[in-house]
């Protein structure tokens, strides 16, 4: 059984910083592209950041610069740092899983097979 498992939301002022972490379970996690996705009050998910089984990485416009996307193999654990905080990346944040198809960096959310519970980040001005 696949677990996906998100933590380090919360809620902090613009500018500031914040650490997403994402624990797998249930699959061979380096054989997947992980991801993280979000999803803001009225608007539809929107994919963040993905990470290829190679370590290739694929940003969306609105946080390239900002936003770091990592994972340790060895804790079958994903990250996103997340810095300099905008009020409009104030969403919810979802880990996601989908089985890669190396070398392209799938980036849409049809090809993400395993998702998180989500994790609250709200950024206030």
């Amino acid at each position: 059984q696949v677990q996906l498992v998100e933590s380090g939301g919360g809620s902090v002022q613009a500018g500031r910083s914040l650490r997403l972490s994402c624990a797998a379970s249930g699959i061979t996690f380096r054989t997947y592209t992980m991801a993280w996705f979000r999803q803001a009050p009225g608007k539809e998910r929107e994919g963040v950041a993905a990470i290829n089984i190679d370590g290739t990485t694929k940003y969306a416009e609105p946080v390239k610069g900002r936003f770091t996307i990592s994972k340790d193999n060895t804790k079958n654990t994903l990250y996103l740092q997340m810095n300099s905080l905008k009020p409009e990346d104030t969403a919810v944040y979802y880990c996601a899983a989908g089985p890669a198809r190396w070398p392209y960096v799938i980036f849409a959310e049809k090809d993400y097979n395993s998702w998180g519970q989500g994790t609250q980040v709200t950024v206030s001005s």
